[in-house]
C-alpha cells in the first residue's frame, strides 16, 4: 500500500490566494496516478462511522441556521464545485460561522489534498475547535482510500 505523507499543499494550487493570516490549511499526499475527480469520488465515499457523524451535525447545527446538505438538484450543495481542471479540483461553502475549500491536486505523480478553514466569528473557531479530531481522521480515512486505489488502478514499475 502506498503511504500517505502529512505536507504543504503544492504552491501552484488555486486554494492558496484564499489564505489569510490565522486562517486554517492542511496537506496531505499519496503516490497516485489517478485524477483528481476520480480521487474526489474515492474520498468523499465517507464509510459509516463518517456518515453517522454527518448526521449527528447536521442535527445538531440546523437549529443554528448552518448549512446542513444539499437538495436534489445540487442547490445549496454543502460542497459546490468552484474550481475544475484536468489537475485540480477545489469544492467547499461559504457559511455565516466559517468558509471552507478542499483541494484535489494531481502533481508530480502523487494526490495532493487540503483543507482550507478561514472562521468568520467566533462559532467559527468553536466549530473548527470541536470538529478537529473528527475532520483528521475523515481525512486519513479518505487518503488510505486513494493510495488503496492508487495501488490498484497504478500499472506495475518497470524492471
Amino acid at each position: 500500500m502506498s503511504k500517505i505523507f502529512k505536507m504543504t499543499h503544492p504552491d501552484t494550487s488555486r486554494l492558496w490566494p484564499m489564505v489569510q493570516k490565522g486562517d486554517f490549511i492542511d496537506g496531505y499526499a499519496t503516490p497516485s496516478q489517478l485524477s483528481p475527480q476520480d480521487a474526489l469520488s474515492i474520498g468523499l465515499a465517507m464509510p459509516k462511522w463518517a456518515d453517522a457523524l454527518l448526521r449527528l451535525r447536521n442535527v445538531i447545527v440546523r437549529p443554528l441556521g448552518l448549512k446542513t446538505g444539499s437538495a436534489k438538484d445540487g442547490r445549496d450543495a454543502i460542497f459546490p464545485m468552484h474550481y475544475s481542471s484536468d489537475t485540480e479540483i477545489i469544492i467547499g461553502t461559504d457559511d455565516a460561522h466559517l468558509n471552507f475549500r478542499i483541494s484535489v491536486l494531481r502533481q508530480n505523480g502523487h494526490l495532493h489534498m487540503a483543507t482550507w478553514v478561514h472562521r468568520n466569528n467566533w462559532i467559527g473557531r468553536v466549530y473548527l475547535l470541536i470538529v478537529m479530531p473528527f475532520h483528521v481522521a475523515i481525512v486519513r480515512n479518505a487518503m488510505r482510500q486513494i493510495a488503496k486505489a492508487s495501488t490498484i488502478t497504478s500499472p506495475p514499475l518497470a524492471q
